[in-house]
């Protein structure tokens, strides 16, 4: 006969007077965290106490119990009660629901208040979302929500975000098979069609992080911080209906557009209307676009303006400003640094000087009818105007005494798509492509090595402009090879300084920071320059020994040459050989850092034109085998996506741009060939 199951008896319930509860010295609790005493007693008050105490009779010296009860579990409540009896919330005799464990039990105090803290289940961010949700519907606002319990009103939006996820994604997650970080990647889209699709590509793979969830999800909009936005405003895409992601988990810049064909109308509205302005100043023709190409302006001829003189209000603003600025640099000169509030004051003061001593132009109504003016967005996503250019054809008809300039198109304002950005006039052809199904370290296109030896060329340029020593010295050894050895053709440097254009480039190269230092130093020594061309040679000779170089190093810097370039037949191979040699020791001499100088690896720039192989081992040269084996299985074009965030902030660069040592090796990496003689630089042999 089968025994009975013995049946455990709970132990009771009863209300308690409060005054005859005391704190236990066995609560295993010691450390406060979480909820406060303070906020657990206020909600204590709005709802009331929803768990009872666990209690033990009080013993005296006999073993009889005294009336009094000790609380083992349940402290932070009997606490919060104590605080309301305090504040005369709660009477001291107000019964309180205790459960109550017989003296002398051989379960331990300390067992019964370790139980209760650590057998507790913290409530599914999942059940918390839906509660939420549940209340919301019932009533109460998210800031009645976030007060009730005790949380501020963005963790309230954060769970209720949730709702924008679909059902499918939240079982997956409900079921484990996603990570709460994953979850809360997908919030930031409401496409619940585009969500599966997402989870389905990256099931299928290693790489499950948020920020390619984000990415993939993200893909064809554009971030707040754009330049374009930056220019019309986001108010004005919002008012214009434009939709807007956002990520309530992240910081995520203002978050990302989604109609860049709304953003791009606005911008060209935008900028036609500042154009038709500029047109009204009587401009012979007005050009338009988000950006032109690097040296737009090599074939125009610029015509010279005035800066207008200062008021005398201005004047004295200045002198006023200049004034402050020394007293304060005297005041701190032994200081280390500025107090905070100094050093604010001193950026202020120097915003000013630099508004007040940037002066407009003027120019002469003559020059203005027969020149024009280019508008576009500048990199900060201002509004850039480059005034004052006349155009070949109009010089020309000016030196034959032709004075019936073609009408027409030349009084019209020239408005490129946004899709355009001067493409045509940059590039020669479609961007080259490599096929999917290419494999392994095939050499780099002409026309992609062309391209980032553009790069090199320009940052070359600024370096050796920034370097008036190592520019005069490139400067006699050309000279001097020139005279006595009578060799030519193969000069890295052009020493008649003729401007080498740059034609074939990347998109992000005019934006770049050695162009724009380049900019900066070019409208600097302009500034300087004596109006009256007589008077130009004793300017020049009343030049400090300093400054007589920098202006030596600056003119030749333009002639500085380290393109790559197609060549046929081994004559023409053999002297752009000698050229990326010399620019290989000009680079060295100026301890060159295209990392530095600002080129990173981009999908346009790099990682969408060369084979996955190439992606593999960027990644790996810069991140470790681990990281390239995490993108290994992915397809071409996400593999590229993948790379550029991994390889951001790295400074890796492709062998074309490393700068080598005069053994023809690269910093840091032993054992690569000098570039003359690499697989790149001899594609086209």
């Amino acid at each position: 006969m089968a025994s009975a199951i013995q049946k455990i008896v709970l132990n009771a319930s009863r209300d308690i007077p409060f005054n005859r509860l005391v704190l236990s010295q066995s609560n295993v609790r010691r450390v406060k965290a979480g909820l406060s005493i303070e906020e657990l007693a206020r909600d204590i008050e709005r709802r009331g106490l929803l768990q009872s105490l666990n209690v033990r009779p009080v013993l005296n010296g006999e073993g009889a119990e005294t009336g009094a009860y000790e609380v083992p579990a349940g402290g932070r409540r009997f606490r919060a009660l104590e605080l309301l009896v305090k504040q005369k919330k709660l009477a001291k005799t107000a019964p309180v629901p205790c459960v109550v464990r017989e003296a002398g039990s051989a379960i331990l105090a300390e067992d019964d208040s370790l139980a209760e803290n650590v057998q507790r289940v913290a409530l599914h961010p999942l059940d918390q979302f839906r509660a939420f949700r549940d209340m919301l519907e019932k009533g109460m606002s998210e800031e009645e929500i976030a007060a009730a319990f005790f949380v501020v009103p963005a963790v309230v939006k954060q769970r209720l975000r949730l709702m924008t996820v679909s059902d499918k994604l939240l079982e997956i997650y409900e079921q484990d098979g996603m990570k709460l970080e994953q979850l809360m990647a997908f919030s930031i889209s409401d496409d619940h069609a585009r969500q599966e699709q997402v989870w389905e590509i990256i099931a299928q793979s290693h790489n499950r992080e948020p920020y390619l969830i984000r990415r993939m999800l993200t893909e064809k909009t554009v971030r707040a911080s754009d330049r374009r936005v930056r220019f019309v405003g986001l108010d004005a895409y919002l008012a214009a209906g434009g939709p807007v992601m956002r990520d309530l988990f992240e910081a995520d810049d203002g978050g990302w557009l989604q109609d860049p064909t709304l953003l791009d109308r606005l911008v060209m509205e935008k900028l036609s209307s500042a154009a038709e302005d500029i047109r009204a100043e009587g401009w012979k023709w007005v050009e338009t676009a988000l950006s032109f190409p690097w040296g737009h302006t090599r074939d125009f001829v610029e015509i010279e303006g005035t800066p207008v003189a200062l008021s005398e209000e201005e004047v004295v603003r200045l002198t006023a400003l200049h004034s402050e600025q020394e007293t304060i640099e005297a005041e701190y000169a032994q200081a280390d640094e500025f107090p905070e509030e100094i050093d604010s004051r001193l950026g202020e003061i120097e915003q000013a000087i630099e508004a007040l001593e940037e002066r407009p132009v003027s120019f002469d109504p003559a020059d203005v009818v027969r020149a024009g003016v280019f508008v576009s967005l500048d990199t900060d996503g201002t509004l850039l105007v480059e005034r004052g250019f006349v155009r070949p054809e109009d010089v020309l008809a000016e030196s034959e005494n032709r004075h019936d300039a073609p009408k027409g198109d030349d009084d019209a304002v020239v408005c490129h798509s946004a899709g355009d950005d001067g493409e045509g006039d940059r590039r020669e052809g479609a961007p080259d492509t490599e096929p999917e199904e290419e494999d392994g370290l095939k050499p780099l296109s002409e026309r992609l090595l062309t391209e980032l030896t553009a790069w090199r060329t320009l940052a070359l340029r600024d370096a050796f402009a920034g370097n008036p020593h190592v520019g005069l010295t490139e400067l006699l050894h050309t000279l001097v090879r020139d005279l006595y050895w009578q060799v030519s053709g193969a000069d890295c440097l052009e020493a008649y300084v003729r401007e080498i254009p740059l034609q074939v480039h990347s998109p992000d190269m005019p934006g770049s920071l050695p162009a724009h230092a380049l900019r900066q130093r070019n409208e600097g020594w302009k500034h300087d320059l004596p109006e009256d061309e007589d008077a130009l040679w004793q300017w020049l000779d009343g030049l400090d020994d300093t400054s007589r170089l920098a202006l030596l190093a600056h003119c030749l810097s333009f002639g500085v040459n380290a393109l790559y370039e197609s060549s046929h037949g081994p004559s023409l191979a053999r002297s752009v050989r000698e050229r990326l040699a010399r620019a290989d020791r000009l680079a060295t001499a100026l301890r060159l850092d295209l990392a530095e100088a600002g080129w990173q690896p981009t999908v346009e720039n790099y990682l969408g034109r060369v084979t996955k192989a190439r992606i593999l081992e960027a990644v790996r040269e810069a991140r470790g085998d681990e990281a390239a084996d995490r993108i290994a299985h992915l397809k071409k074009a996400d593999m590229a996506q993948a790379a550029e965030r991994l390889l951001d902030g790295s400074g890796w660069l492709p062998e074309a741009l490393r700068t080598r040592d005069v053994s023809g090796q690269s910093e840091g990496d032993e054992g690569l060939t000098d570039m003359s003689d690499s697989p790149d630089a001899v594609a086209a042999e």
